[in-house]
C-alpha cells in the first residue's frame, strides 16, 4: 500500500527536473513513510513512496523493471492471489517475496491485459511499455484504490492523490473547473469517476485499462465490470449462507497474508464482526479495534463488546471525545487534498490514526451493504414500486391520497418522475431543487445520468438488481474514498474482503430474498448467525456519526460563516454565490437547510484554502 506518481512525455524534453519531481511525490508521502524511489527513462518518470507490508526488505521497493527490461511499473495496493498466479505460471527467478514481484514476471509471460483480468485484489498500477512506447493505468475492479491522471499538450501525469495531478507544473497553470462536477460535489460530496473538478484531470474507472501512446491517442477498455442487467440469478435461500461463509472465510484468509501487525475494525453492525469471525478462525490471536465516543446516542461499542466476547476476540475500544473529534478538523482537511464531504471520515480519520499506532494493516467491513441489501432504502423501494408503473400525471394524486389516508407516508412518488430519480435524491445531501436553483442551467454529468437510469427494471428482483448495480458504483465508491484517504493519510492499509472479486461474483449470481422475507442483509446475518448467538444481530447500526447539526451551529459556526462569507469563494464564477450563501444563511436563522448540505459548502472551502489558494 502506497503512493505514486508518474509522467510519460509527449517530447522527451518536457520531463520534470528530478528536484520538481521529487517535491510533486513528496505530497504523498504519509501514503508510504518506508522507502522513496524514482526511475528516469527517454520519456518517462515513475516516483514511489512504499508502504512495506510484503517482504520487508529492500528486495520489494518501486519502482519494478520486469526481467526482460520491456516493462517499468509502478504499484499501490496488494494482489491476494499472487502466489497461486506464481504456481499457475510456474514463474522462477523470482527477486522477492512481494505480489509485485509477481506482476512484473506475468507482464512478460502474458502481457499486460490478461495480468490485469486475472488479478484479484485492490490496486491501482502504472506501467511503461518500452517496445511499444505506451503509458497503461488500471484501477481494481471496485475502485478501492485511487488513480486520477491529468492530459496535455506535453504528456500525461498520473498519481494516487488528485492534489499531485493539479499541482503538477503541467496543469497548475491552466486549471479550469468544470460546472457539471461542481455539482455534483455539491450534492453528492465527492467526485464521481472518471471525473473531476477540473476539465483535464480524470479518474481511471473502476476495472477499466486506459493505454497511451506518444503520438497523444488515449485509448479506454473496459475490462472488468459488473452488470447493470441481472443474468440467471439464484434466490437466496436456507443454503446460502453456508456456501458463502465457506467462501468468505477463504478470502479473509487470503488477505490476512501480511508481513506486518495486522487487526480488524470491530463495530456494533453485522459486517466487521462477521469479517472479525472469519479473521479469528484463520489468526487466533487477531485483536479487534471499536470507536468508543462520548455522545451516548451515537455509541455503539457496547454492542461491539458483546460480539467481541462471543467471538473470543482480544479488543481495544478506543475512546475518544467530541472535542478531539473537533480539534482534529484542521489536520484532516490538511491531508484531505481532493473535495471530499463525508463528514463521517472526521471520527474515522482518528480510528485509523489510532490503530496506525500498533498495525500496519486493518481488515474492515466496507461493502457489505451494497452487495447484500443493507439500507433501509430498499425496503422502501419495494414497497413503492407498484407507483412506478403508473404514468406520472395519474401517481400524483393518488399519492396525495394515500398520505392524506394514511396508508403511505412516502411522499417520494409525488415528487421524483423515475426511481432513478428517487435514488439520486436518497444519495443527494442538497435537495435537487435547491441545487439546480445553485447551478442554473448546469447538467449533471453523462455519467452520473446513465448510473442513475433504471430503465432496465420491470419487476421487484430487477429493481434489486439496478439498485445494487448503483449503490455498488455511487454511495460505495464515497465509502471507499473516505476510508482510503483516512487511512493512508496515517500510513494504515486497509483491506476490504466483502470486495474480493469472489465475493463479489457471489452477489452479483445471488438475487436478493427481500420481496419475500423483507430482512435486509439476510445472508450476512445467516452467517453471522452461525457465529455469535442470533440476540446480538439486528441490533440498530449507528454507523460513525457525529452530532452535525449541534457542531456546526455551535463550535463550527464562526469558522464555516468565515469560509463562505470571508473567503473568496472557489469557482464562484460557475454557480449562484448568493443562492449558496443565502441557503446558510437559512441554516443558520430559520433551522432551514441540511447540516450535510452545509457541511459539503464548508469542506469545499477549507479544501481551497488549504490546497488550491495556497
Amino acid at each position: 500500500m502506497c503512493g505514486f506518481i508518474g509522467e510519460f512525455s509527449f517530447q522527451e524534453s518536457d520531463l520534470l527536473s528530478t528536484s520538481a519531481f521529487s517535491d510533486i511525490l513528496a505530497l504523498s508521502k504519509h501514503r508510504g513513510p518506508d522507502a522513496t524511489e524514482i526511475k528516469r527513462g527517454q520519456n518517462f518518470q515513475l516516483g514511489f513512496n512504499r508502504l512495506s507490508i510484503l517482504d520487508l526488505s529492500p528486495n520489494g521497493n518501486q519502482p519494478k523493471q520486469s526481467p526482460s527490461g520491456r516493462y517499468h511499473v509502478v504499484f499501490n495496493g496488494e494482489i491476494y492471489n499472487y502466489k497461486s498466479l506464481a504456481e499457475t505460471y510456474q514463474l522462477k527467478n523470482l527477486q522477492s517475496s512481494s505480489d509485485t514481484e509477481v506482476i512484473i514476471h506475468l507482464l512478460d509471460v502474458i502481457g499486460i491485459k490478461k495480468t490485469i483480468t486475472l488479478l484479484n485484489g485492490m490496486f491501482a498500477i502504472a506501467i511503461v511499455d518500452t517496445e511499444k512506447n505506451t503509458f497503461n493505468l488500471t484501477r481494481d475492479f471496485s475502485g478501492i484504490k485511487p488513480l486520477f491522471y491529468g492530459v496535455t499538450d506535453k504528456g500525461v501525469a498520473v498519481a494516487s492523490q488528485f492534489d499531485q495531478v493539479y499541482k503538477h507544473p503541467w496543469l497548475k497553470s491552466n486549471l479550469q473547473l468544470r460546472p457539471s462536477i461542481m455539482k455534483e460535489y455539491f450534492g453528492f460530496g465527492y467526485m464521481q469517476a472518471p471525473n473531476t473538478v477540473y476539465q483535464s484531470i480524470f479518474q481511471v474507472n473502476p476495472g477499466e485499462w486506459i493505454v497511451i501512446k506518444k503520438d497523444k491517442t488515449i485509448k479506454k477498455q473496459q475490462l472488468i465490470s459488473f452488470d447493470k442487467v441481472a443474468g440467471n440469478q439464484k434466490i437466496e435461500d436456507n443454503q446460502t449462507a453456508t456456501s458463502y461463509n465457506e467462501l468468505l472465510g477463504n478470502v479473509v484468509k487470503r488477505q490476512l497474508i501480511s508481513d506486518v501487525p495486522i487487526a480488524t475494525f470491530l463495530s456494533g453492525g453485522v459486517d466487521s464482526p462477521l469479517i472479525s469471525a472469519h479473521a479469528k478462525s484463520n489468526k487466533n490471536d487477531v485483536e479487534a479495534i471499536t470507536l468508543k465516543v462520548d455522545d451516548e446516542t451515537l455509541n455503539e461499542s457496547e454492542i461491539a463488546t458483546s460480539y467481541a466476547e462471543a467471538l473470543g476476540l482480544k479488543q481495544d475500544v478506543f475512546e475518544i471525545k467530541a472535542s478531539e473529534i473537533l480539534e482534529s478538523i484542521d489536520a484532516y482537511f490538511e491531508k484531505c487534498s481532493e473535495p471530499f464531504g463525508d463528514y463521517s471520515s472526521l471520527p474515522t480519520f482518528l480510528l485509523t490514526q489510532h490503530a496506525a499506532k500498533n498495525y500496519k494493516v486493518m481488515l474492515s467491513g466496507d461493502g457489505g451493504d451494497e452487495l447484500f441489501m443493507g439500507y433501509p432504502r430498499f425496503r422502501q423501494f419495494m414497497a413503492h414500486y407498484y407507483l412506478y408503473k403508473l404514468p406520472f400525471g395519474l401517481r400524483k394524486p393518488l399519492v396525495r391520497l394515500l398520505n392524506k389516508t394514511k396508508i403511505s407516508k412516502v411522499s417520494a412518488p409525488f415528487y421524483y418522475k423515475t426511481i432513478g430519480d428517487w435514488q439520486m435524491a436518497k444519495h443527494l445531501h442538497i435537495f435537487p431543487n435547491i441545487l439546480d436553483d445553485m447551478f442554473p442551467g448546469v447538467d449533471y454529468s453523462t455519467e452520473i445520468k446513465a448510473l442513475y437510469n433504471f430503465k432496465e427494471v420491470t419487476n421487484k428482483q430487477t429493481l434489486l438488481h439496478s439498485l445494487k448495480h448503483n449503490e455498488f458504483y455511487a454511495h460505495l465508491q464515497r465509502v471507499l474514498i473516505k476510508v482510503d484517504r483516512s487511512s493512508m493519510a496515517n500510513s494504515l492499509e486497509v483491506r476490504v474482503p466483502f470486495l474480493d472479486k469472489e465475493s463479489i461474483d457471489f452477489s452479483w449470481k445471488t438475487a436478493s430474498s427481500l420481496p419475500k422475507h423483507k430482512i435486509l442483509k439476510k445472508t450476512l446475518k445467516d452467517c453471522l448467525g452461525q457465529y455469535v448467538p442470533k440476540t446480538l444481530i439486528n441490533k440498530t447500526k449507528m454507523g460513525f456519526m457525529v452530532p452535525l447539526d449541534d457542531w456546526l451551529k455551535n463550535q463550527l459556526k464562526e469558522d464555516v460563516l468565515y469560509h463562505v462569507f470571508e473567503i473568496p469563494f472557489y469557482g464562484a464564477e460557475f454557480l449562484d454565490e448568493n443562492r449558496i450563501k443565502g441557503a446558510v444563511k437559512d441554516y443558520y436563522e430559520k433551522g432551514l437547510f441540511s447540516a450535510w448540505g452545509i457541511w459539503h459548502i464548508y469542506a469545499w472551502q477549507k479544501w481551497a484554502v488549504k490546497h488550491v489558494y495556497k
